[in-house]
Order: C-alpha cells, then structure tokens, then sequence
C-alpha cells in the first residue's frame, strides 16, 4: 500500500506533464498541431473565434468576424515555415474559416524537394478548410479576381503581384490589405513594395514599425504609405489556459528546473528567441556576467543566479552560437547558464522563469508575442527600449527597459541585480505586467481589432468596384 501511495502522484504528475506539454504553446503553429491530435472540432471552433469558457448555460459571444461569414478571402504567404509571419497568417486562415468565409492560400517561395514541415503545414490548413493552391498559373489569377479581400504578408510577398497577376494587377490592388512584419531595412526595396500606395490599406504589428515604414518609404522610395492601421496581436486561449493554472505551472516548473539542474529558489533569467546576433544573446550574456560580478563585489545577498537560452540551434553550427559558448567557457559560468534547443512549447520555460529578457538589438522587435506570453504567467520583463517591446512593457511597472547595443549592457546588468535583490518589486511588476495582458493582448482584443481593419478593407473595395463600374 505504501509503493501505491508513492507511485501514484508520481504518475499523476508525469501523466499532467505530458498533457500539459502538447497544450503549452508559444506559437499558433502549436496550436495547429495540437488539432491533428483533438478530435472535438466544437471546441477548436470555440478557439478560432475567441469565445470564453462559459459556465452553465451562458452564452458566447458571436465572433467579431462573423461579418466574414461566405466572404472568399485569398491568403497570399512569401513562404511557409515556422517563423512569425506565415504563423500569424495561418491563425487568420483558421479565424476566418471559423465564421465560415471561404480561404485559399498561396505561398510564393517553395524549396523544389519536399519539406516536411511545409507538408505537415499544408496538412493542417486543408483539414481545417483552407484550399491550397498554386502561387502560378491560371488558378492563382482566378483566385485573386474572385476574393473579396486579398491579404499579402509581409514585404517580400510583394514580388508576387507583377509576374502572376500582369494585365489583372489593377482589378486586385484596390482589395488589397498588406500585413506587414518587418522592420529592418534590407525589406526597403522597391521591388517588393512599388504597389503599397495602391493597395487599400496596410497593417503593421506596433505603432513604431508604422512610422518607420512611413517614414522610411516617403524618404528613401518616394512613395507613400496607404491608410496604414495598428494591429497588436493578443495571447492565445490556451496559453492563457496554462498560465493561469496554478498546478499546471507547479509541474512544468519543477520540471523544467529539475532537467536545468536549477533549484526551485535559485533565480531565472531567461531570453526566448531563436538564436542570433540581432535578438542579442550575446549581448544578454555580458550583462549577466556583469551582473554576476556586481552581486559578488557589493557582497549581496540574493539566491544563486542563473540563465537560461531558449532557442538554440547546434545542429546549424553557426558561428554565432560558437561564439556564446565560447564566452561562457571564457567567463567560467557554464554552471550557471543553460542552453536549450529550439522548440515550439515555450510555456514550459515560461513557467519555469522568474524573468524573461527581451534583448532584440537594432529597432528591436516589430512586435514580439513572446513578451505578452511571458506577462501572461505574471513575470516581469526586462526589454529593449526599441521596436513594440516600449509599446507592450511600462517601464518601471510591468519590467524595466534599457538601450540597444553596448550602451545597454550595464543598464540591463543593474536591471537584473535590482530584481535580483528586489522580491517584491519583481513579483509586483509580474502581476502587474498579467493584468496589462488581460487588458489589451487577448486573442478576442485581436479579433476585435482585426475586425475593424477588415470591415474597412472591404467598404473601400466595394466603394472602387461601385465607382469603376457606374
């Protein structure tokens, strides 16, 4: 009886860490993937549109987009991958099949040997109603003619339009909405972006990438911007689901501790992004060794400091991620800082944190959801002062912000030692930054908002196609 009464929580707790761990997700791809799996289509439905878990009989709210409803939407990707944008077109694809409009979806870049993961893609998309075509030829064309409402994502799907479309170019462009993610300057080429000023409007993920891209087009192309509107994207009901579960971020912690060989007092600094020199892991490491350094000189009184890199990538033996193991051997850390693979389940290192630092370099993240995923299980965030983190993290409230570049390096170090020493302080800004997420960055706050954008796309489209054909 005593072997029975030891045993069974231990299966119970690998048993919910399993399952914890299929529902944990970081991206929508997850979320993609968990539905091969899921064979209760109400409840993935329930998802799509944003509703609530009710109780009792209360009823859901109809979805923002049901206006959408039997409207043939053309989804028109520059590749198909695991990578932010194609995600977030694909959770569109998914939203707007949920209130019934008919989606076709194109991506213009295919690799000619078949890709795994552009296959299990593509997979998804067709169980889930999306119709896959061609990027070329005739169905490409007729597909564009016939859509209500045709959406490019992100710059490069510009190289798209002239050679598939030609002659049919002007009838598309006024139906056009150009969701745009990128930020860094390489993207400015009037290959890609000569038809923005025709198009019938452009969403961008923050406010600051849309004054860049207002600015940068007028300035060095000479063009101008169409009606530009402001998208923040929103925490997906899962994840918020895994966040707020108490006994759900007790298993993922311990867990996630144990494999890190990081005891559940010590202290976590983590930075959750693939690896490379503009998401600034290397600069990262330098502060926490500064940080290291200014806890040992001031003889400070904290738990025992470490740091965690979620994202990396061995396999590709980047020079990069040389360089950021080389360093840890140089400083003598490798004891207190941890590498792990790149993966699509982040809510396990989440749960596991007790800071997340966001350290994209340069005009910093155009957006970055990992910062609202890391608010929604109450951490504080330490970010760059650039790109959307300024618009998502108050600083001194939910995190604390510092410079990009070297000149951040100490700043992010002190940073680090005042939520080392500082308990409370952290733990306040943790759930401070959790209610700013209930707030504003909720999957329904998306939909509302891309609602809007869509319901505008659409009058402007009829308003042309009334014009040009009175």
């Amino acid at each position: 009886m005593a072997k029975h009464s030891v045993g069974w929580p231990l299966l119970q707790k690998r048993w919910l860490l399993g399952l914890l761990i299929m529902l944990s997700i970081s991206t929508v791809i997850a979320f993609f993937i968990r539905s091969a799996f899921d064979s209760c289509d109400r409840h993935l439905e329930e998802v799509a549109q944003g509703s609530a878990r009710s109780s009792g009989n209360a009823p859901v709210p109809p979805s923002p987009l049901s206006f959408m409803r039997s409207k043939r939407v053309l989804l028109v990707s520059h590749e198909l991958s695991l990578s932010g944008g194609p995600l977030l077109l694909m959770e569109l694809a998914f939203l707007l099949r949920s209130v019934g409009a008919g989606v076709s979806w194109i991506t213009i870049q295919k690799p000619l040997q078949t890709d795994g993961v552009i296959y299990n893609l593509e997979e998804k998309m067709l169980v889930r109603g999306v119709q896959v075509i061609s990027a070329k030829g005739q169905e490409a064309i007729d597909a564009s003619l016939k859509a209500d409402l045709v959406v490019l994502n992100t710059a490069v799907a510009g190289k798209w339009l002239d050679p598939v479309l030609k002659e049919n170019l002007s009838r598309v462009l006024p139906k056009v909405l150009w969701w745009i993610h990128e930020m860094r300057g390489h993207y400015f080429k009037l290959d890609f972006v000569k038809h923005l000023p025709l198009v019938a409007g452009a969403m961008i993920d923050s406010h600051v990438t849309a004054d860049y891209w207002k600015n940068r087009t007028q300035v060095r192309l000479g063009i101008k911007m169409p009606e530009t509107y402001v998208v923040h994207l929103g925490n997906s009901k899962e994840l918020m689901e895994v966040a707020e579960d108490s006994v759900a971020n007790r298993v993922l912690r311990e867990h996630i501790r144990e494999s890190l060989q990081v005891r559940d007092e010590d202290l976590l600094f983590g930075i959750i992004n693939s690896v490379s020199r503009g998401k600034g892991q290397d600069l990262f490491l330098r502060s926490f060794y500064e940080a290291l350094q200014l806890i040992q000189d001031k003889k400070l009184q904290v738990p025992s400091v470490h740091a965690v890199i979620v994202g990396s990538d061995m396999g590709a033996q980047t020079k990069f991620e040389t360089e950021l193991r080389s360093y840890v051997m140089q400083k003598k850390i490798q004891h207190r800082v941890h590498f792990v693979n790149k993966t699509l389940t982040v809510a396990p290192y989440l749960a596991a944190i007790d800071v997340l630092v966001q350290n994209s370099q340069a005009r910093g993240e155009c957006f970055g959801r990992i910062t609202i995923e890391a608010m929604a299980f109450q951490l504080p965030v330490l970010g760059t002062a650039a790109g959307g983190t300024a618009e998502i993290v108050v600083n001194g409230t939910t995190g604390m912000l510092h410079p990009v570049g070297k000149e951040g390096v100490p700043a992010l170090a002190k940073n680090m030692v005042k939520l080392a020493t500082q308990v409370e302080r952290r733990l306040t800004m943790g759930k401070r930054g959790y209610e700013r997420v209930k707030e504003r960055f909720l999957e329904h706050h998306m939909a509302h908002r891309i609602a809007f954008v869509l319901k505008d796309i659409l009058r402007k489209s009829k308003d042309y196609q009334h014009r040009h054909t009175t």
